[in-house]
């Protein structure tokens, strides 16, 4: 028989913690900033990464992350992330269009989604976050006109 699998909520806060604070670093001003917008070099390409807030509240902020590789053979990323300020915790609630995610799911079922998906998807965020901050280099910001 196969053992279900239990969720280590010790180890999903902690993933969350982590990637709220990544997230801080790559856009230190989301409170008063809407989107940045970077690259990541990759061989003689470099792919696009953009961070756009979605939606501010007083204790929550909505995120959505994406990515757009040169190569046509990659599709693009996306991940809709939320912020809890008074937790200081970051969640997936959104990858590439999929939503609501359980904390462990039965095998197989319906989606046919991973008993631990909910993990895999915040630990792709943490992996995402880490090669922007150590690969990411933040595009120029449009040179604003000066009138006389």
């Amino acid at each position: 028989m196969a053992r279900r699998y239990i969720i280590d909520l010790g180890a999903h806060l902690s993933e969350c913690d982590g990637n709220y604070l990544r997230l801080a670093r790559l856009m230190p001003d989301h409170d008063v900033r809407d989107r940045r917008d970077f690259r990541i070099p990759l061989g003689g390409a470099a792919t696009e990464v953009a961070v756009q807030v979605e939606h501010r509240c007083r204790y929550t902020t909505v995120v959505t992350l994406w990515q757009r590789s040169p190569v046509q053979a990659v599709d693009e990323t996306r991940i809709k992330v939320r912020l809890y300020h008074d937790a200081r915790c970051a969640e997936v609630i959104e990858f590439q269009g999929q939503r609501h995610f359980e904390p462990a799911y039965r095998y197989p079922n319906a989606k046919m989604r991973q008993p631990d998906e909910k993990a895999q998807v915040n630990r792709f965020l943490r992996e995402f976050l880490n090669a922007c901050l150590a690969h990411g280099v933040a595009c120029q910001e449009p040179e604003l006109a000066v009138s006389d």
